[in-house]
């Protein structure tokens, strides 16, 4: 960080600087993500993308005069299908969106006004979204939340990247992992994707799901019943750093339009 740079996250800021940076009404940015299997080749950590997404977007919308904050990421992922696997923790729904809750409230408490939530993890959602409604009962507070790669999936076919290599690690969080943590891939541990095995059974069509009679039910399965290991992935060959970049730049740059828009909203709302 070079000098006159401004530090953005909570964590390595004296309390004193941040109580004045909260009393001059700086927003605050909460990252989540999880702690659970990407595949042989990527990290377990997709909490760290979400953080440094966070800083990018923290830093993007200081350049257009408003002061953002982040929150260290919450590391441990809401429990579902990909529970159990080692090394890997997960919160329940209910745990989970408390921690959320109760991480708005002191915020709140302190006069913080403007929070975005920057989710890397599908599991959080409910979590999330459950969080967000109470916020808004009980501190009259409107809290956006950018799911990443909900929205980032979309892009796939229009930034280039290939059907076989969308989803669970694959992409988006596999080429986002190598353009932001390339130190920590391994691409030549990427593989095809394996079929998964029967559940009692039954086909197995995706995170949680069965076919019987050609009708989809949902089943509470997790990942070491039908995978070996407890690695399900998509075919990441074809992720690249340079279609990571361009979904970051996205991110970030929606991000950031996000934080001015509530500000602008804030001064200027009836």
């Amino acid at each position: 960080m070079g000098p006159g740079e401004a530090v953005h996250r909570i964590a390595e800021l004296r309390a004193p600087e941040v109580a004045e940076r909260i009393q001059g009404g700086a927003a605050v940015i909460l990252p989540l993500g999880s702690l659970e299997t990407h595949g042989p080749q990527a990290p377990m950590g997709d909490f760290m993308l979400a953080e440094v997404i966070a800083d990018s977007i923290a830093a993007a919308a200081a350049d257009n005069g408003a002061d953002t904050l982040v929150l260290p990421a919450l590391p441990f992922g809401g429990e579902d299908f990909f529970a159990g696997v080692p090394g890997g923790i997960s919160l329940s729904t209910p745990v989970l969106q408390s921690i959320i809750e109760e991480t708005i409230a002191g915020l709140v408490r302190n006069g913080v006004r403007r929070i975005l939530i920057v989710n890397g993890h599908g599991g959080n959602i409910p979590a999330v979204e459950a969080a967000a409604r109470h916020a808004r009962r009980a501190h009259d507070i409107i809290i956006p939340a950018l799911h990443l790669w909900k929205v980032a999936g979309a892009w796939q076919e229009e930034l280039g990247g290939e059907a076989a290599s969308l989803g669970h690690g694959g992409d988006p969080v596999w080429s986002v992992a190598l353009f932001l943590a390339p130190e920590l891939c391994r691409p030549d541990r990427a593989r095809p994707r394996e079929p998964r095995r029967p559940f009692r059974g039954l086909e197995v069509t995706g995170f949680g799901t069965v076919r019987c009679l050609g009708v989809e039910f949902a089943m509470p399965i997790e990942v070491g019943e039908i995978a070996p290991g407890g690695v399900a992935c998509e075919d990441s060959r074809g992720g690249s750093a340079e279609r990571g970049a361009a979904i970051v730049k996205r991110l970030v740059e929606a991000g950031a339009a996000m934080l001015l828009h509530l500000r602008h909203y804030e001064r200027h709302a009836p």
